[in-house]
C-alpha cells in the first residue's frame, strides 16, 4: 500500500503541473492533486512575484510604466508555457461555437485557434497590460502589488473551481485528475486566507489599498465563479482549458479592480 502523499507532495504537484518551473510531481492520484490544488495559490503567489520583480527592475533601470507591464504581463505567460492563455482561447472558441457539448469539446480540443479565442486573448492581454501600466504609473508599490494578487487570485480560482460538486466534461485529462477533489469547507478557507493575505499585503500602502487589494480578490473569484457555472452547464463539467479560461479571466479582474476607485 503506498504511503498517503504529504503535503510537500501536494506542492510539488501544484507547481509541477500549473507552472512550468523544474518541479517533478511526485504522486498523480486524488489525494495528491487534493493536496495540490489547495496549494495552487502558492504557486500563483511565486509566478506574481517573478512578474512583480521583472516589472520593478525595469523601473529602475529607467524603463517606462508601459514596458514593464508588458514584461510582467509576458513572466506569468512564460512561467506556464501559454497553458492558461492557451486554455483560454480554447474555452472562449468553444463558449463561442454555440455547439452542444460534445461537439463544443472537440472544438476545444483542435490545435488551431479560432475567431473566438483570438479575441479573448487580444482583449484579456491588452486589458493587463492597460492595467498595469496605468498602476505602475501611480507606484511601482502598487503595480508589484497588483501583479503579486491578480496571480495568486487566479490560481485561487482554480481551487475553488476544482471543489466537490463541479464535474469533469471528459473522463481524461488534468480537469478530470483534478476535478471535485477539494472540499467545499478547504476552498473556503483557502479563498479567506488569500483575501486576507491580499489585505495584509495592500495595508503596507494604506488602508485604501488594503481594501482594494481584498475586493479584488473577491471579484476575481466572484467572475471565475460565473465563468465556470457557464462552462459548466455548455460542457458538463471542467476541463483544464477551463481551468486555464477561469485563471486568466480571474487574473485579468484583480488588474481592473486594482485600476478602479
Amino acid at each position: 500500500m503506498s504511503k498517503t502523499p504529504s503535503w510537500p507532495d501536494g506542492l510539488r504537484f501544484a507547481f509541477g503541473t500549473l507552472t512550468a518551473l523544474p518541479v517533478r510531481v511526485t504522486r498523480w492520484d486524488r489525494e495528491a492533486a487534493r493536496r495540490g490544488m489547495l496549494s495552487a495559490p502558492s504557486a500563483g503567489l511565486v509566478v506574481g512575484a517573478c512578474a512583480a520583480a521583472v516589472g520593478v527592475l525595469l523601473l529602475f533601470l529607467g524603463a517606462g510604466a508601459l514596458l514593464a507591464a508588458v514584461a510582467t504581463a509576458a513572466v506569468p505567460a512564460a512561467l506556464t508555457r501559454g497553458l492558461h492563455l492557451d486554455g483560454l482561447a480554447d474555452t472562449a472558441d468553444g463558449l463561442g461555437s454555440g455547439k452542444p457539448a460534445e461537439d463544443a469539446l472537440r472544438i476545444m480540443k483542435q490545435s488551431d485557434i479560432g475567431p473566438f479565442g483570438v479575441l479573448a486573448l487580444v482583449f484579456v492581454l491588452l486589458a493587463q497590460v492597460a492595467a498595469l501600466a496605468q498602476l505602475y504609473g501611480s507606484s511601482w508599490a502598487r503595480g508589484a502589488l497588483a501583479a503579486v494578487v491578480s496571480a495568486t487570485a487566479a490560481r485561487l480560482a482554480l481551487t475553488l473551481a476544482a471543489r466537490t460538486g463541479v464535474p469533469a466534461a471528459r473522463p481524461e485529462g488534468l480537469g478530470a485528475a483534478v476535478a471535485g477533489v477539494v472540499p467545499v469547507g478547504g476552498a473556503v478557507v483557502a479563498g479567506l486566507a488569500v483575501t486576507a493575505a491580499a489585505a495584509a499585503g495592500g495595508a503596507f500602502l494604506g488602508a485604501q489599498d488594503a481594501v482594494r487589494a481584498a475586493l479584488a480578490v473577491l471579484m476575481a473569484a466572484g467572475a471565475a465563479e460565473l465563468l465556470l457555472r457557464h462552462c459548466t452547464r455548455r460542457f458538463g463539467g471542467v476541463t483544464g482549458d477551463v481551468f486555464g479560461g477561469l485563471a486568466e479571466t480571474a487574473a485579468t479582474t484583480a488588474l481592473v479592480v486594482f485600476c478602479l476607485g
